[in-house]
């Protein structure tokens, strides 16, 4: 499990394998302890909205394709919902100058 803590906000926690690809999406490399620093926050937020958007129309891609087995392959959840709440985080960090630390 990640839980990810900063000075103003509350915790984010992921279980294991969402908090490891979010932080290989953002280049953090999913190690067990680590930071984001405020100057790193806009390029995270980028990645993640980039690989939401992509996931987004992959799923539609395979949708129009195979939607029968689309539907039995997909959890319901996607990126966008098990990011949301790291994302504000990252936001929130960024305007106050706070890091994101997890793994301490």
């Amino acid at each position: 499990m990640y839980k990810f803590k900063s000075k103003n906000a509350g915790d984010v926690i992921m279980l294991e394998p969402y908090g490891r690809r979010v932080l290989e999406i953002i280049g953090k490399g999913g190690g067990h302890k680590g930071i984001i620093l405020p100057e790193q926050m806009p390029a995270a937020i980028a990645a993640l909205q980039a690989a939401i958007e992509q996931e987004e129309a992959d799923r539609k891609a395979a949708d129009k394709k195979e939607k029968d087995e689309a539907a039995a392959h997909a959890d319901g959840l996607g990126l966008r919902q098990r990011t949301l709440s790291f994302i504000r985080m990252l936001q929130s960090c960024r305007q106050s100058g706070d890091e994101i630390m997890w793994g301490v």
